[in-house]
């Protein structure tokens, strides 16, 4: 037998060619054109028009091609995209699909296509050897992905018990692919026709079905009206979706974000039925009652980064089936399950009712929130910005770079940002996690307290534990004394010492670790001493609780603003920035600017600097250092990661504590 040739390498390797995709029509047809153009893999071919002035000027400051009929076309096109009204909506899209098709070109067209149409563009396209898909659009836009890939998770988990959705009528076919997709079915579905209205309660916007979906329970809620020469313009509000288990409750607030989720309310009773609200099987009631997830933008960055991004994740689909080369009519099967709901519920529904009104005034937050510190401060961007400082762990005396000592400046604001990053991030999982844990062997352990709001929301939690909280940097440590002492439950419970790791003192036995924000202040040497002192005075199966940042390498941070606050007549803000060690590639220093306003002016009455040394590593070098099993723990999007360490007595100790540790000079190098 003879053997195959070597694969070429990969630099020998020819690359796919780019996929030539022409786009008809310049309307909703520019952000096709816009998709293709910004997406790697892909090359604008041209522009397919009746031929307007406005065409041509498209296409020509696009630099290609306008054709005014499909015979025109060169053969080297290989897809199409008909952002084109079908006969559903009056136009010619579905005969221009076709006689596409018939030119051997795949073809992405854009929604609502009658099922009839659908049905028999599919067959033309088994019968054309090509690939024929329907866009709904809306499932590929950013949010609405990740709120079904969140629906998929928490339906991997638990049962859900309803859905229950608002769409307007022109957009209800996507609205139904949304939550196939979501539900990860369809079938079995089943709807009854809506409730007559009362002569005279009067005109009403909404219509409201019911019935399932995939056997979910679902109600849809329907605005039907429509003004048929601007329909996107006078819909009151675009999708809205919830869908609900018993752990709680995900919500889609709107088409473009954000995702919402609530967890179930439930509070424990007593034997006389009151409410408990503390101790053990209390843990719950640190969760965050909503915690948003994602970032919603402007309506310009819907047009120019959700829409095309949309458009270039559905134009995937149709190049991947086309290499595939499949049979177009057996893969379009889920698409017309959706289009046969989706016109079911419009057959129930009935012609909406014709509306043509003014046009509408928008309305800014600041119209309904005056006020320019909301009770709650917007999530800050994503990372790699973190959206809290690392807590101080280290000397009060001096930085290694000579200047004042890390966190000694910025003491004062620390809890403006830290105060709601650990309300919504660490508090509530730590909470969950220590309420029902074994905590006897020893005190709880909170290495670099910083200003105790992570003590606080141990304590409360475990109004039976003793805390040891280490500070070294004495304003931090100030804030934490002042915490402590203003609470007579605190007073009796935690006590707080200037200790720094690793050479801290430690109690006989640990019932857990908390370690937030400061194992990048240690080096490899330090780390590595920490672990091995841990492990000899942690109580079997004790708890390590770590957050790192949110990033595992050294990088560039340019300087971004992340938090506004407001005192008084004073506004603060924060901005953070980072950059490579320039002393050690491994690390990274930090820089966090404060900046005090008076009112709303831009006039800057204080500017603080503060800086420091930080070592990015992940959770897997975690769980190498320290020899521990280690997994993550649920937070809020976008935060820090957050794991905990389980030690488990008589495993061996990892390599890197079996190493000699490197000798330190005894003043804080941090």
């Amino acid at each position: 037998m003879t053997a195959a040739p070597p694969a070429a390498p990969p630099a020998a390797q020819t690359a796919a060619p780019p996929f030539r995709v022409l786009v008809c029509g310049t309307n909703f047809g520019r952000f096709y054109a816009d998709a293709v153009r910004r997406r790697p893999g892909y090359v604008l071919a041209g522009i397919l028009s009746r031929g307007s002035a406005a065409s041509q000027a498209y296409a020509q400051s696009a630099g290609v091609p306008c054709w005014t009929d499909v015979d025109q076309l060169p053969d080297d096109i290989d897809a199409a995209c008909v952002a084109v009204s079908s006969s559903i909506s009056g136009g010619e899209g579905t005969g221009l699909a076709r006689a596409l098709m018939d030119r051997g070109i795949h073809v992405l067209q854009e929604h609502p296509v009658h099922l009839a149409e659908l049905t028999g563009s599919l067959k033309h396209a088994r019968r054309r050897g090509v690939q024929f898909r329907v866009n709904t659009h809306y499932p590929h836009v950013g949010p609405v992905r990740a709120f079904i890939d969140a629906a998929r998770r928490l339906t991997g988990l638990q049962k859900p018990l309803f859905v229950d959705a608002a769409t307007p009528v022109h957009l209800m076919h996507p609205m139904v692919d949304i939550l196939g997709q979501a539900l990860g079915s369809l079938r079995p579905w089943r709807f009854a026709d809506p409730p007559a209205l009362p002569a005279d309660i009067g005109p009403q916007p909404f219509r409201v079905l019911q019935g399932m979906i995939a056997g979910v329970p679902a109600t849809v809620r329907v605005h039907h009206q429509l003004d048929p020469s601007d329909r996107d313009n006078h819909a009151l509000h675009w999708h809205r979706i919830s869908l609900g288990t018993e752990g709680g409750v995900l919500a889609l607030a709107d088409t473009h974000g954000p995702v919402l989720w609530s967890p179930r309310l439930h509070i424990t009773r007593d034997t006389d039925r009151r409410f408990v609200l503390d101790g053990p099987g209390t843990g719950g009631l640190g969760l965050g009652t909503t915690a948003v997830v994602g970032n919603t933008g402007t309506f310009r960055d819907v047009f120019t980064e959700l829409w095309p991004q949309a458009i270039g994740s559905a134009l995937d689909g149709l190049r991947d089936a086309a290499v595939r080369n499949g049979d177009a009519l057996r893969a379009g099967q889920y698409d017309l399950a959706v289009c046969r709901t989706w016109s079911d519920l419009a057959a129930r529904l009935g012609p909406p009712e014709i509306v043509r009104p003014a046009t509408p005034r928008p309305l800014a937050a600041g119209d309904l929130f005056p006020d320019p510190t909301p009770c709650a401060a917007p999530d800050p961007p994503a990372p790699p910005a973190p959206p809290a400082p690392p807590a101080p762990q280290g000397s009060a005396q001096a930085d290694a770079t000579g200047g004042v000592a890390p966190y000694t400046p910025s003491a004062e604001f620390f809890d403006l940002v830290a105060a709601r990053h650990t309300a919504t991030a660490s508090a509530s999982a730590v909470a969950a996690l220590f309420a029902d844990a074994d905590l006897g062997a020893g005190p709880v352990l909170d290495i670099g307290a910083g200003t105790g709001l992570l003590t606080e929301a141990v304590a409360r939690a475990r109004p039976d534990v003793e805390i040891l909280a280490c500070e070294p940097a004495v304003g931090m440590r100030a804030v934490l004394t002042s915490r402590v002492f203003s609470d007579p439950d605190l007073r009796t419970r935690v006590t707080v010492t200037a200790d720094a790791a690793p050479d801290l003192e430690l109690p006989d036995r640990i019932g857990a670790v908390l370690l937030s924000g400061v194992l990048g202040h240690l080096d490899a040497g330090e780390r590595r001493t920490l672990w091995a002192r841990l492990r000899q005075r942690l109580a079997p199966g004790g708890l390590v609780v770590v957050e790192l940042m949110g990033f595992d390498t050294p990088l560039t941070l340019p300087e971004t603003r992340l938090a506004t606050a407001g005192a008084g007549h004073h506004r603060y803000t924060w901005s953070f920035a980072g950059a490579p060690d320039e002393a050690d590639p491994s690390a990274m220093r930090l820089y966090s600017t404060w900046r005090v306003h008076r009112d709303d002016t831009p006039d800057v009455v204080r500017e603080v600097h503060d800086s420091y040394r930080w070592t990015p590593f992940g959770l897997n070098d975690v769980a190498a250092e320290s020899g521990m099993s280690v997994r993550t723990l649920p937070t809020r999007s976008g935060a820090p990661p957050l794991a905990v360490l389980t030690h488990e007595p008589g495993t061996a100790a990892t390599a890197a504590e079996r190493r000699p540790s490197p000798s330190r000079p005894t003043e804080d190098h941090r």
